[in-house]
């Protein structure tokens, strides 16, 4: 017998029993959840339970009563987290704590008043309700005059709202009890036991839940409407608020729910984790969805359609519901130890909503949106000397809200979709199965996940994992090929990595498929091992010269496609609009736009190519991402002469795109809003201002959304009549997304005046919504307006500390993309540089978050200086 591993064993126990001994560090006691701190509380505390009482009836804030129930091991202070607006009193075991216990940040209990097993401590508290910055958002319904109330925690703010361990890894049950106005509907996590009614109050008491991180807790309250729909003996339950609930298509969302439901309980062999199913639509929601158990928040104006959905926009709310339903397995159920690992439940989230997207809509093409919605947006932060790894490590949970991003929304799920491929599908099913069931109602990380894979597989998975969830950066695979005598003599993959300072020169291991196209023969695909720097594709040795090559047919690897100079000769000659496979011509594409943003091709040539391809382009996913292209390219890559010298012909082609009634309603309209973005000429401002009165374009009825569109133009480019143009429409649309609109259109006046008083706001005014601010970022910076917005990109640096503590995920990105995406000159990147310089101890996950965002201003620049 190998003594080793015991004496490693006695070792570790002998190091846990005497951290446990000791008493709370001054350390753990500062702002935020330390890492330390999180790993110290999992050692020693254990069966958490949560008896919460909300009182939500003052409407700026909630008073509070928490009886928090743990079993102990071994001694030392116990310490909570709470952020909120005061503690009122606490007791442990029935021993009064003193006011000195806390500290604005935690709530330290002493070792004295604690025993060893379980343990009761019991807080009154007041936290905070309002607008924005507040762990329960209050929206205000000026159609009915109605408030309504919902909470969001993720990533670390529950401890904002009650005292608690706010740490992924301390799983709770919960009970919840919330008194309310007498006409409000509450739900929560749990289902409604008994609602207890005094004359103008009703308190709701809800079920126990299943063990939850603290993020997932929630609950929401107001006057909503609801709608019920029951499907294999399992109920859901969609609420809205009153004033929208006609608008709402209920009988597609259930429907689309439980198709969702179905689909995923087949997939993961096992029901759905939870007692009850509840969806809200969520008014102002700051992103897309939020997975919380038994009450999954959805954002209301993107599942509310106030004109006809593009096919793109129902597919983005169907994936959205998949992805928020993959969770109840994918995060509520199994759950990550650590924010560190974040990028496994998105990521998986994710991948497993495509999967079930491309068998429960084959017509769909989802692994073509997949690749859409994905591998641009993973590879353009990939690329950058700010990326970071999908573990991303992490000291303290305030830093858990710069891990949301690309790397762990897209590149995530990208990098599934290549272990899926590795080890086949029967394997990857079979491994995530057995994850699931070993750490049902628990914690997990990613190593237990690719353990659990590769058992399934029965092959190590330890080098995939250092490759692609541990190191940074990704690669790039360059097409080099010989041709003699009409055959391929040689053809070679080489790889090299996009930023060798930061991820290292080592290649890449990785399967792909290499597609030799033919004129008048069938493609052939070649399944290829990559292992080295360069690898020959021996198999394509002595094949028919092909029409061209293309390195990742069906989207398995993961790394940027540089295509050989012949191929791509070929593509802008017209290959591309050959090619009949949609899932393909969209990947070349993006092949061709990265050309376009390494600076290896004219922006005028490729504008030119799309503009001749739109009229023939009948697909309604890919012409949407052309005219995205299409805008960058002529707002922001030409030169003003050469976009002038285009205008023309572009002002033409989006029109008669438009008006085509040959084309589907999704490329119509496509047309339609990128000819409303980028009118500039007299004859194009008259035409989307005609469109302010008119009955009818794209072949549909003008409603308010589109009229908005226009306004946001005409107010944009200082038209004579805009300002009249802006009174008339916001008379119009009195809706809530009206007064938003009207607050968009707003910023993205021309004036001096105006964005100096809206910078200020964005920090000074407290009833200023979060979806509000986020909303206007683009049209404060919008390209035009250059001269006006360079004055503040570096106070919207110097911002990012505040804007870290203070806003929700996603909005620190959303802020850096606006103000940096809002220039395009060398004064601009002047400024981005000597603020890196002047701060050398700038934290580095924002550091990392400026280098990403500040990478495409590097490359306007380069492409500037190359081509104009």
């Amino acid at each position: 017998m190998n003594r080793l591993p015991g004496l490693v064993a006695a070792a570790s126990l002998a190091l846990t029993s005497a951290l446990e001994a000791q008493p709370a560090p001054a350390a753990y006691l500062g702002h935020g959840i330390s890492r330390e701190l999180a790993v110290w509380r999992a050692r020693t505390i254990r069966d958490v339970r949560y008896d919460l009482t909300l009182d939500v009836t003052p409407l700026d804030s909630a008073i509070g009563t928490v009886t928090i129930r743990f079993l102990r091991r071994g001694g030392g202070d116990v310490i909570l987290d709470f952020r909120g607006r005061r503690v009122r009193s606490a007791t442990a075991n029935g021993s009064p704590l003193s006011p000195q216990a806390f500290n604005g940040n935690h709530l330290q209990v002493l070792a004295g008043v604690l025993s060893s097993g379980l343990n009761t401590v019991k807080v009154s508290f007041v936290s905070e309700i309002a607008q924005s910055g507040a762990s329960i958002i209050r929206v205000r319904d000026p159609a009915d005059r109605s408030d309504y109330l919902y909470t969001l925690l993720v990533p670390a703010d529950a401890n904002q709202l009650f005292p608690c361990f706010d740490q992924p890894d301390l799983k709770a049950r919960v009970t919840l009890s919330l008194t309310t106005s007498l006409s409000w509907t509450a739900l929560a996590n749990g289902s409604l036991v008994r609602a207890d009614t005094t004359a103008d109050r009703v308190t709701s008491h809800f079920t126990e839940t299943r063990p939850l991180p603290t993020y997932l807790i929630a609950f929401a309250a107001g006057p909503w409407s609801r709608v019920s729909s029951t499907h294999n003996g399992r109920q859901v339950n969609l609420l809205v608020r009153g004033s929208r609930a006609g608008e709402a298509d209920a009988d597609t969302l259930l429907a689309l729910q439980h198709r969702a439901l179905d689909w995923m309980e087949q997939y993961f062999g096992s029901r759905y984790p939870f007692e009850k199913f509840d969806v809200l639509l969520a008014p102002a929601f700051p992103f897309g969805g939020m997975e919380h158990p038994g009450v999954i928040m959805y954002s209301e104006d993107r599942f509310i359609f106030r004109e006809r959905p593009t096919l793109t926009r129902r597919l983005g709310r169907f994936s959205t519901i998949l992805h928020e339903t993959a969770h109840q397995w994918f995060g509520d159920l199994v759950t990550m130890k650590w924010f560190d690992d974040l990028w496994l439940k998105e990521g998986f989230a994710t991948y497993i909503g495509a999967k079930a997207m491309a068998e429960l809509e084959p017509a769909s093409d989802a692994w073509k949106t997949f690749y859409l919605s994905n591998k641009p947006a993973a590879y353009n932060v990939d690329q950058t000397t700010g990326t970071t790894p999908l573990w991303q490590q992490m000291a303290n949970l305030d830093l858990a809200k710069s891990a949301y991003g690309a790397i762990v929304y897209n590149k995530a799920p990208s990098v599934l979709k290549q272990l899926n491929y590795l080890v086949g599908d029967a394997a990857f099913q079979h491994g995530v199965r057995t994850f699931l069931t070993r750490h049902a109602y628990a914690n997990a990380t990613w190593q237990d996940l690719l353990g659990a894979i590769g058992q399934a597989a029965n092959r190590p998975l330890g080098a995939f994992g250092r490759n692609f969830m541990l190191r940074p950066g990704m690669p790039v695979v360059e097409t080099n090929v010989t041709v003699r005598n009409g055959r391929i003599d040689r053809l070679a993959l080489v790889q090299r990595p996009a930023q060798p300072s930061v991820s290292g020169t080592a290649p890449w291991p990785m399967r792909t498929q290499v597609l030799l196209a033919h004129r008048d023969a069938p493609s052939v695909r070649i399944p290829v091992t990559l292992g080295t720097a360069t690898t020959e594709v021996l198999a394509a040795r002595g094949q028919p010269a092909p029409w061209f090559v293309f390195p990742n047919a069906d989207d398995y690897g993961y790394f940027q496609s540089l295509v050989d100079s012949a191929s791509a000769v070929a593509l802008e000659n017209g290959a591309i609009g050959e090619v009949k496979d949609g899932f393909l011509r969209s990947m070349l594409w993006g092949a061709l736009w990265d050309q376009v943003r390494d600076a290896r091709m004219d922006p005028a040539r490729f504008a030119r190519l799309v503009l001749r391809e739109l009229p023939r382009e009948r697909d309604e996913q890919i012409v949407p991402d052309l005219l995205g292209r299409l805008d960058r390219t002529v707002r922001a890559y030409l030169s003003p002469a050469a976009a002038e010298a285009l205008r023309p012909e572009l002002e033409r082609v989006l029109w008669d795109g438009a008006l085509d009634a040959g084309r589907p309603y999704g490329i119509r309209r496509g047309h339609l809003d990128a000819f409303i973005g980028l009118a500039a000429s007299t004859g194009a401002i008259a035409r989307i201002e005609a469109l302010l009165t008119a009955d009818s374009a794209a072949g549909e009825p003008v409603r308010d959304p589109t009229r908005w569109s226009v306004v946001d133009r005409l107010v944009g480019l200082g038209v004579p009549d805009a300002e009249r143009a802006l009174a008339a429409q916001a008379a119009r649309d009195t809706t809530p997304d009206g007064r938003r609109r009207r607050f968009i259109a707003g910023a993205a006046r021309p004036s001096a005046d105006v964005k100096a008083d809206l910078f200020t706001r964005y920090f000074a005014d407290r009833s200023l919504n979060e979806d509000w601010v986020s909303g206007s970022l683009g049209a404060f910076n919008a390209l035009e307006h250059q001269q006006l917005t360079l004055p503040y990109l570096r106070p919207a640096l110097d911002s990012l500390p505040y804007i870290q503590s203070n806003r929700r995920i996603f909005f620190l990105g959303a802020w850096l993309a606006a103000f940096l995406g809002g220039q395009t000159g060398e004064p601009a990147l002047v400024v981005v540089r000597e603020f890196l310089a002047q701060h050398p101890r700038l934290a580095p996950d924002l550091r990392q978050k400026v280098l990403q965002n500040a990478d495409e201003l590097e490359r306007t620049v380069r492409i500037s200086r190359r081509w104009r």
